[in-house]
């Protein structure tokens, strides 16, 4: 295809994959249209461009940084962080950095995440029984094990039932303290 074949079709088209239906009363939907007319944008367009802009002003708190001052930290400046493709990265990264903005829902899937050794670096405790221990954090989070196992963790957390068809791990380590020699 020819480079004026390709601009024959107008300019450039961004997909849009999402639609979202919003309800405005009148007098809101009048004023965006005419703030819309003054950049030059379709009404859609503006609503996009405003949701955006105020993206970079929410604040948020990371709850693994107590440190750090919320107006460090916005929706927007988190976006590259908190955005990936792939749903079940979406999901542990929000719960991960900010568990407090979960849903009830979202909340019983992370407790059952949370609660499964096999998706969680870490060690065998060095006293009595040997139990399989790790700590919630993102350095030991095993992604790729989650996405794998993703459908059955929401399906879980979903209807309460199940359990079976979570993965397994390890508990205790019950090898023999002696060398086998």
């Amino acid at each position: 295809m020819t480079e004026q074949d390709m601009r024959k079709g107008g300019g450039g088209k961004l997909s849009r994959s999402e639609t979202v239906t919003v309800r405005l009363d009148p007098k809101l939907r009048y004023l965006a249209e005419l703030a819309a007319r003054m950049h030059r944008r379709t009404l859609s367009s503006y609503v996009e461009w405003a949701i955006k802009a105020s993206l970079d002003t929410e604040t948020v708190r990371p709850m693994n940084t107590p440190n750090t001052i919320a107006s460090d930290h916005t929706i927007g400046s988190e976006a590259e962080y908190l955005w990936d493709v792939d749903e079940a990265d979406r999901f542990a990264k929000l719960a991960l950095r900010y568990p407090h903005l979960l849903t009830h829902e979202e909340q019983v899937r992370w407790k059952l995440i949370r609660e499964n050794g096999y998706l969680w670096k870490g060690h065998f405790s060095r006293r009595g029984k040997k139990e399989w221990t790790w700590t919630v954090e993102e350095d030991s989070f095993i992604f790729p094990r989650l996405r794998e196992h993703w459908i059955a963790f929401c399906g879980v957390a979903d209807s309460g039932t199940g359990h079976q068809l979570l993965p397994t791990w390890n508990k205790t380590d019950e090898m023999d303290d002696e060398i086998p020699f």
